[in-house]
């Protein structure tokens, strides 16, 4: 089975950076769309954001928008959420997802993706 490894999460004070990965060796990142959720503790899970492979074209989420950036890394067969500015807000597991034809941040069901990783925590404190 394919299974995707997120990496990358921590412990950041407000204000701070986070960059995470997503990869997976079974398959090549650039022939599938590449989406990030995640779960606060207590709450449904929600998209973050999602790159297609058709076009490059990046969604985010409003909570998100103007402080994340999707984008790929080809050479690394990865896709990676930099993370500015976050937030308490921001504290949750993140998940990422491959899937051939879904790009849908609003569909935070990971398991109606092809493929989907364990996650990594993301702590933010103010």
């Amino acid at each position: 089975d394919v299974q995707l490894v997120e990496s990358g999460g921590g412990l950041v004070q407000a204000g701070g950076v986070l960059t995470l990965s997503c990869a997976a060796s079974e398959i090549d990142f650039d022939e599938f769309h590449i989406g990030w959720f995640r779960q606060a503790p207590g709450k449904e899970r929600e998209g973050v954001a999602c790159i297609n492979s058709d076009d490059g074209t990046t969604t985010y989420t409003d909570p998100v928008k103007g402080r994340f950036t999707i984008s790929r890394n080809t050479a690394k067969n990865a896709v990676s959420l930099q993370m500015n500015g976050l937030l308490p807000e921001d504290t949750a597991v993140y998940y990422c997802t491959a899937d051939a034809l879904l790009c849908d941040v609003t569909d935070p069901d990971i398991e109606d993706y092809d493929f989907w990783g364990q996650g990594t925590q993301v702590t933010v404190y103010s």
